[in-house]
């Protein structure tokens, strides 16, 4: 008798397939993530020191975990949740400044932790995710066939959005009284902070995908920088991002 035919493809599809998307139910971070024992939490904030004072530092010890450990994403959550509760933290301290007490808080984290801060983190991991692999990797045919992970991709997300976060909204929160004057001082200062954070969240970007040694071309990811120089000296002719900023959210 005839060996029944397949409907699926044959070869290695479903290998590659698992490579790019692993289960989650197989995925050490998400086992982790029920073991607080076993999260750690100064490794972590380690990361976050050094994404803000020497990034480079940071995406040499991915490097070193990718030769240890087989694969470029992180398998412990714990920058994940430090990251998520700073911007819990930063929300409830805007919402007390502003006194919108619970509805507005619920409002205004929504908006910052689900749309911009996961939703747009899996567009934007999805697009550089798609661009490295399709794009950038070295086409040798002695190499091995190396590609970058969706979730290194997202990490990679996380990463840039921390510092971007620190920036645009933690270090904006401290020097709120001076940012929501109406002089044209306050606009370029606020605008500026805003200016550096986005051209911080592209550069991080570009290191994360530079670390790669099968990838070529990284400087991709910083050619939109000039577009957030252009953006930014347009919008000293009278456009407040800091105001408008407590206006989307609160």
């Amino acid at each position: 008798m005839s060996e029944p035919l397949s409907l699926l493809p044959q070869g290695n599809f479903r290998p590659r397939l698992r490579r790019r998307f692993p289960r989650l139910h197989r995925s050490a971070l998400w086992r982790r993530l029920f073991h607080w024992r076993q999260l750690d939490f100064e490794f972590a904030s380690w990361q976050m020191l050094y994404l803000l004072v020497s990034p480079k530092r940071v995406y040499r010890n991915i490097y070193y975990h990718k030769q240890t450990k087989n694969q470029w994403a992180r398998d412990d959550p714990a920058f994940l949740i430090l990251l998520v509760g700073g911007i819990v933290a930063a929300v409830g301290a805007y919402s007390a400044v502003y006194g919108v007490g619970v509805p507005g808080f619920t409002k205004a984290l929504v908006q910052l932790l689900v749309v911009n801060f996961a939703g747009a983190g899996v567009v934007l991991a999805t697009a550089t995710w798609l661009v490295a692999n399709r794009f950038l990797r070295h086409q040798n045919v002695h190499a091995t066939d190396q590609q970058s992970e969706w979730m290194y991709a997202f990490d990679v997300h996380c990463n840039s959005f921390f510092v971007f976060f620190a920036l645009a909204y933690v270090l904006h929160f401290f020097f709120l009284p001076v940012l929501m004057k109406t002089s044209w001082i306050s606009l370029f200062l606020g605008n500026t902070v805003f200016a550096l954070a986005a051209s911080a969240y592209l550069y991080t970007t570009f290191l994360g995908y530079q670390a790669m040694p099968f990838l070529h071309h990284q400087e991709v990811f910083l050619y939109t920088i000039p577009l957030v120089a252009v953006a930014y000296l347009v919008s000293l002719f009278g456009f407040n991002l800091s105001h408008h900023l407590i206006d989307y959210y609160f």
